[in-house]
């Protein structure tokens, strides 16, 4: 019997052992998600209280009404001092004319020939000419 009850003993201070284990991993996992929930809850917060933050000041114009604005002075592109809108019609007329060719006209051609070669060449690599 003496070995019977040693044995059984020892079965039982193993499971005890066993079950303290369980126990603490089971107690581990639980500070953890504890841990979790309660880190996501304060950040939580705190981006909460950052749409308040992100909101524009009240004395900010909104862009709608300055959409239907008109706009009577404007900035030259080329320096950008204070035009007035005839001023700036104008200068945006200068702008769009095109300027009279500065190379020779036999330069042209061949640098438009160059660019015809080369786009050729994309299309049909097998050509040596």
């Amino acid at each position: 019997m003496g070995h019977r009850e040693n044995r059984f003993s020892c079965c039982v201070v193993n499971a005890v052992q066993e079950m303290g284990r369980v126990k603490a991993k089971k107690t581990v996992k639980f500070l953890g998600l504890v841990a979790i929930v309660a880190s996501f809850f304060v950040l939580s917060g705190y981006w909460g209280s950052s749409v308040v933050i992100a909101l524009p000041p009240p004395e900010d114009t909104p862009e709608e009404i300055l959409r239907t604005q008109i706009i009577i002075e404007a900035r030259s592109p080329i320096d950008g001092r204070f035009l007035t809108a005839a001023e700036y019609i104008q200068l945006q007329a200068q702008l769009q004319e095109v300027p009279p060719p500065k190379l020779d006209p036999k330069i042209r051609e061949q640098i438009f020939l160059l660019r015809l070669r080369k786009t050729l060449f994309q299309f049909f690599p097998f050509l040596n000419f």
